[in-house]
């Protein structure tokens, strides 16, 4: 079963200070990394800046579309009014299909704020407690949804970069 963890920061560059830290963690096997990606929205800022992590994932990465298909819902579409709203409907059931809901949208889209980063990551294997305390001295706040083995499949399909 994979697992979507979005680490959120109390500073603007937490998630890019963290991802050192989970570069260690998977180095030890204490998680499987399947793809991640930054959120850095730095104070006075509009939006914030989006980056996949290519260097942290292995085989089964997501891609690009996944993550601004994502991003896209939690950060812009508020931001581009009611009529790419609902157009953007169709887009949010698909991901509702494979386990992340509305719910997860919208406190991701509330604790990231500007002055804020987050570090989102599908992974597996992880081993929660020594993951929860490599992250302590940052003292990030923990969101996460966990997807079924079928959910994380219909999200590999659906998002499968063409080759």
């Amino acid at each position: 079963m994979g697992t979507l963890t979005v680490w959120k920061f109390d500073t603007a560059s937490g998630a890019d200070d963290a991802t050192e830290t989970l570069r260690q963690l998977s180095s030890q096997h204490l998680i499987t990394i399947h793809d991640a990606a930054t959120v850095r929205w730095d104070e006075g800022k509009k939006k914030p800046k989006t980056r996949q992590l290519a260097n942290l994932t292995g085989a089964g990465a997501l891609g690009g579309a996944f993550w601004g298909m994502l991003f896209g819902l939690i950060f812009f579409v508020p931001l581009l009014g009611a009529a790419i709203g609902a157009a953007s409907g169709a887009l949010a059931g698909s991901l509702r299909d494979v386990g992340i809901d509305d719910g997860f949208i919208n406190r991701v889209r509330d604790e990231v704020t500007p002055g804020t980063s987050a570090l989102f990551v599908l992974s597996s294997d992880a081993v929660m407690d020594k993951v929860r305390e490599a992250f302590s001295a940052n003292r990030p706040e923990l969101i996460f949804t966990n997807l079924s083995t079928e959910q994380e499949n219909a999200i590999r399909e659906v998002f499968a970069e063409e080759e």
